[in-house]
């Protein structure tokens, strides 16, 4: 089982960046692909950029593409998500998730789950 710990929301003006972290704890080793969710009120969680174990192939939901970037630190068993060019419409609480199976992140799905932080964007 993994532990799965976030930081870095907050509140920004729209075209500001933020970068959230992601400290994973207990079985990990490697072993898990990774990413962040997010979920504005009264929408859908969707994903927004996953990485694979190897760190080889990454993913990005279309609405985010070029300004967000996803990465990961092994050593530290850390992913980060580079937020750039914020928009209101990216308002929404960040969750960082993680699964043995990268394709099982890729379609939405995961075993593991952090408690989440806001990000607001003004406009």
């Amino acid at each position: 089982q993994v532990q799965l710990v976030e930081s870095g929301g907050g509140l920004v003006q729209a075209g500001g960046s933020l970068r959230l972290s992601c400290a994973a704890s207990g079985r990990t080793s490697g072993n898990y692909a990774m990413g962040w969710f997010r979920q504005a009120p009264g929408k859908e969680r969707e994903l927004v950029a996953a990485i694979n174990r190897s760190g080889g192939s990454t993913y990005y939901a279309d609405s985010v593409k070029g300004r967000f970037s996803i990465s990961g630190d092994n050593a530290r068993n850390t992913v980060y998500l580079q937020m750039d060019s914020l928009k209101p419409e990216d308002t929404a609480v960040y969750y960082c998730a993680a699964d043995p199976r990268t394709s099982s992140l890729w379609s939405g799905k995961a075993s593991a789950w952090g408690q989440g932080t806001q990000v607001t964007v003004s406009s």
